[in-house]
């Protein structure tokens, strides 16, 4: 069985669970039977972009996925809301009003840190047991509780790309673009492309209605694509054409990448053979000298177990079967 993450470019028309089913499939057809698999994170159909596929035992690893935070880009269309607040709904609001792009840009700051949201009514969460998009579609008012969620950064896409603070005609007040001053131009939006950083939980179909509404107008999501998911970015992704050429006889091993891939920001606990045993066994490990922390643990660079160590003693969070490689 194959251990580690396949990175896909989910294309947009294509659901999370489907894209799993496709990772299987191509495995099974190459020779691979009974493969666990699972997704690091949903993204709705239409959305595009970074999926983190795991496989074997990286499948253990798919919760600390779905808790890590992810980038998306998307843009937001002015001057229309649907009740989905993407191209799949119907309308429901509309405004003649577009926001100066000056304004665009002062309002990002606002929506920075630590906010609030209400999820739209079409989404996955369960109400009184039933889905909210199931009671949406049926016709009934869907009422979501408000949720506390973290914007670790939200800018324009010229200044993602540039990395660096817009080289913008209008003045800076209080740290932020002052959207009137008259000797800048006025530049009025109909849409906006962003690029937002994000904790887990975060809707950005809510975050782009909120700020539409903020600028005193509507809008909804036309275009979505995430290019990072924990430690994993769009570079990393594969295709489904690629995915699909798995199954004709390409290598597996041209796509796959190692479990620890997930881990990239975890220091590792190197084991000697004795340590090694005493951990699979789940034994506490005692008189570390490694600051607290989480740690892969490893014997020969094989992954052992992650392991929390708290004041010089190491417990294990979440062990791994790999065979020992000197068995």
């Amino acid at each position: 069985m194959p251990h580690g993450w396949i990175i896909l470019d989910k294309p947009r028309g294509l659901g999370s669970t489907q894209a799993v089913a496709a990772v299987k499939r191509n495995l099974r057809e190459a020779g691979y039977a009974k493969v666990k698999a699972g997704h690091g994170g949903t993204l709705d159909p239409l959305a595009e972009g970074v999926l983190p596929i795991a496989l074997g035992e990286a499948t253990k690893l798919a919760g600390r996925m779905l808790d890590a935070s992810k980038i998306y880009e998307f843009t937001l269309q002015f001057g229309e809301e649907t009740d989905t607040l993407d191209t799949e709904g119907a309308v429901v609001r509309t405004s003649n009003r577009r926001p100066p792009m000056a304004a665009v840009a002062a309002i990002l700051e606002h929506f920075t840190g630590d906010i609030e949201q209400v999820p739209p009514a079409y989404s996955a969460l369960k109400v009184d047991g039933k889905r909210a998009y199931d009671l949406a579609r049926a016709g009934e008012d869907v009422e979501l509780k408000t949720r506390a969620v973290t914007i670790h950064s939200l800018q324009t896409l010229s200044t993602y790309e540039a990395g660096e603070l817009p080289d913008s005609t209008f003045s800076l007040t209080a740290g932020r673009p002052d959207p009137y001053n008259p000797a800048a131009p006025l530049e009025m939006a109909d849409a906006v492309t962003l690029v937002a950083h994000v904790s887990k939980g975060t809707y950005i179909r809510s975050l782009a209605r909120d700020i539409a509404h903020a600028l005193g107008t509507v809008g909804h999501v036309t275009y979505l694509r995430r290019i990072k998911a924990g430690p994993f970015d769009e570079t990393q992704a594969i295709s489904l054409d690629r995915l699909n050429e798995i199954g004709k006889g390409a290598r597996l091993e041209d796509v796959i990448l190692p479990l620890e891939a997930g881990l990239d920001d975890i220091p590792a606990l190197i084991l000697g053979p004795d340590t090694a045993e005493a951990v699979r066994q789940g034994r506490v490990l005692t008189g570390l000298p490694q600051s607290d922390g989480l740690y892969l643990a490893t014997h020969d660079d094989v992954p052992v177990a992650l392991m929390e160590i708290s004041g010089g003693t190491a417990k294990v969070v979440r062990g791994f079967n790999f065979p020992d490689v000197a068995e």
